[in-house]
C-alpha cells in the first residue's frame, strides 16, 4: 500500500519539465512552494499530471496538464453532507490495479480518468521483532527511492464530485494511488507498493479518449523498480505533525545502515 509519500517539487517547476499546463492557480501562492511536503498523508491536497482536451474543443489534441487534487478518491456518485462538501468516509487514497476496473468506486475512472501522481518517494513499515519486549513487534520506517534521486510517477485515478444541489460550485477533484504486489527485494519490505508507470506508457496511460491497455494495470516486472532503494529512516515520520527534510535522512544505527536495501 502507500499511505505516506514525499515530494519537493512544485506546479511550476514540474509543468516546465513536462511541457504541460499549470492548472493550480500556484502564481497566486508564492510559486506553490506549498506543495514541498516531506510526510504527505490521505486528504492533503496533491500535485497530479492528467492528459485533458481543451474545454469544449474534444476535437482538439489533449494536452498533458498539473492539477491539484485532494488525495482521496470521492467517487461522483457520493451524497453531500452540507452544500458543497461530500459526506465523510474512509479516504480511498489507494486502489488494487487488479480490481480497480470491476470496483464500482473507481470503474469509471479507469476508463478515462487516469493520472499520474509525482513523488520522490514514499514510505511504508516492515514489522520487526523487538528485541527490546518480550513478544512485542516494532515497526521501522523505510523510505524507498530511486538511487540516482529521479522523481517517481505512479499511477493513479481521479474524480469529479459535484454537489447537484448547486450546479454552479465548484466541482472537488480527488485521486487515489494504484497499488500492485510488490516485486523484487522490495517484497521484504512490504507485500504491496504503488504502481510505477514508466515514461513510456504515459501516452496510453494517461490517454483521455480510450481505456487503459489492461497490461498497464499488472503488476510490473523487477526491472521497472531495479533504480529503487530502501533505506530506514527515523520513526519521525510515524507522526504527521513532523514535516521536514530531516525525514528523509537515514538512520545513523550503524546497524539499521547496514541493513539498507538495495534493489540495484
Amino acid at each position: 500500500m502507500c499511505g505516506r509519500y514525499a515530494t519537493t517539487t512544485n506546479p511550476g517547476k514540474l509543468a516546465v519539465e513536462l511541457d504541460a499546463l499549470d492548472e493550480t492557480g500556484s502564481e497566486n501562492d508564492s510559486g506553490g512552494n506549498n506543495f514541498t511536503n516531506y510526510n504527505v498523508a490521505p486528504t492533503t491536497q496533491v500535485l497530479t499530471v492528467v492528459e485533458r482536451h481543451e474545454h469544449g474543443h474534444p476535437d482538439d489534441d489533449p494536452k498533458l496538464r498539473i492539477r491539484r487534487m485532494r488525495w482521496g478518491l470521492v467517487p461522483v456518485w457520493t451524497k453531500a453532507a452540507e452544500p458543497g462538501v461530500p459526506v465523510k468516509g474512509k479516504p480511498l487514497f489507494n486502489a488494487r490495479a487488479d480490481k480497480a476496473a470491476t470496483t464500482p468506486s473507481f470503474r469509471d475512472a479507469v476508463k478515462y480518468r487516469r493520472c499520474l501522481v509525482p513523488m520522490d518517494g514514499w514510505y511504508e513499515w516492515l514489522v520487526e521483532p523487538d528485541t527490546g519486549k518480550k513478544g512485542k513487534v516494532a515497526k521501522q520506517p523505510y523510505f524507498m527511492a530511486n538511487a540516482d534521486g529521479s522523481r517517481l510517477y505512479m499511477a493513479g485515478l481521479w474524480s469529479v464530485w459535484r454537489d447537484k444541489s448547486l450546479p454552479d460550485s465548484d466541482p472537488l477533484l480527488s485521486c487515489t494511488i494504484l497499488t500492485t504486489d510488490a516485486v523484487g527485494d522490495l517484497t521484504r519490505i512490504h507485500d504491496r507498493m504503488p504502481l510505477p508507470m514508466p515514461r513510456e506508457h504515459w501516452d496510453a496511460w494517461l490517454d483521455p479518449d480510450h481505456p487503459a491497455p489492461a497490461d498497464l494495470l499488472a503488476t510490473p516486472t523487477p526491472d521497472v523498480v531495479a533504480g529503487i532503494v530502501a533505506r530506514p529512516v527515523a520513526q519521525l515520520v510515524n507522526s504527521v505533525r513532523n514535516n521536514g527534510p530531516e525525514l528523509l535522512e537515514p538512520l545513523d544505527d550503524a546497524t539499521k545502515t547496514a541493513e539498507q536495501i538495495s534493489l540495484l
